[in-house]
């Protein structure tokens, strides 16, 4: 499974000061921990920046490739923060999160991930909007894919997210969503499968039962990565669970070496 760690998103209460006051060592803090607890790439977000956002997403990059080799989520619809991170970034190959299918966003983006050679979290989006129908979601994320790839983006390096929408906000949401992903995957196995998790519990008490529920569903259904908490124990605890269920985790090994580690949570 690759785990793309969260925490450091300008939008959340906890990290946002941190960003505003160029904190070092309370961002290389939270990067080290995440990375440590399984994070394969850091996402790094500076959005709620606005005026600054290419300055601040260089100097999140710089910041955190001074501790940790793990290679970066650059999280930004700006082309101009992107193209600052990608400079920056001396770490192994990042991802764009993200592209969708508008015109203007994809022409934009698509040159920097070509030029830079990197990975692509596609959204299952375009000019029309957010989808409502699984139909209408896998023909953009096919679409994306036969484009991306004649751009000579490999089709291992794309990461079709099929858009979470709050299951409070209409219950077909989290339905719409797995079987999005179960197609996707089937058609086009050597794709990866992404959500940002936490979005499916919007909006809706005790959210971490949600995310754990969902995380487990969407697995089985292909997804093979996933934007979360790796400092959630427990959610992490169902990760680890599930892929030895799924024979992921061949003969349970990693599973009995994390319980070893006293990191599987109950």
């Amino acid at each position: 499974m690759i785990i793309i760690g969260e925490k450091l998103n300008s939008t959340l209460k906890s990290v946002r000061p941190a960003i505003e006051n160029y904190d070092d060592a309370a961002i290389q803090e939270l990067a080290k921990k995440q990375y440590e607890a399984g994070a394969s790439y850091i996402d790094v977000n500076a959005g709620v920046f606005y005026d600054d956002e290419p300055e601040r997403l260089e100097w999140l990059v710089n910041t955190v490739q001074k501790v940790i080799d793990a290679p970066f989520s650059i999280d930004s619809p700006k082309p101009q923060a992107i193209l600052a991170a990608l400079k920056a970034n001396k770490n192994t190959k990042p991802i764009i999160n993200s592209i969708t299918d508008e015109r203007e966003r994809y022409n934009a983006v698509m040159p920097l991930a070509a030029e830079y050679k990197t990975g692509v979290v596609a959204l299952c989006m375009d000019d029309t909007g957010m989808p409502e129908t699984v139909e209408d979601r896998v023909k953009i994320a096919s679409r994306l894919i036969e484009k991306l790839t004649k751009e000579g983006i490999s089709i291992e390096d794309i990461y079709i997210d099929p858009m979470i929408r709050p299951i409070g906000t209409g219950s077909h949401y989290g339905k719409v969503a797995l079987e999005t992903m179960r197609i996707v995957k089937s058609e086009y196995p050597e794709a990866h499968i992404v959500c940002g998790l936490s979005n499916i519990s919007y909006g809706l008490p005790a959210r971490k039962l949600l995310n754990q529920a969902f995380l487990v569903a969407a697995m089985a259904a292909g997804m093979d990565s996933a934007i979360l908490d790796p400092l959630d124990k427990k959610l992490m605890a169902f990760l680890y669970a599930t892929e030895a269920l799924l024979g992921i985790d061949d003969y349970c090994i990693n599973y009995l070496e994390k319980f070893r580690e006293g990191e599987l949570e109950v």
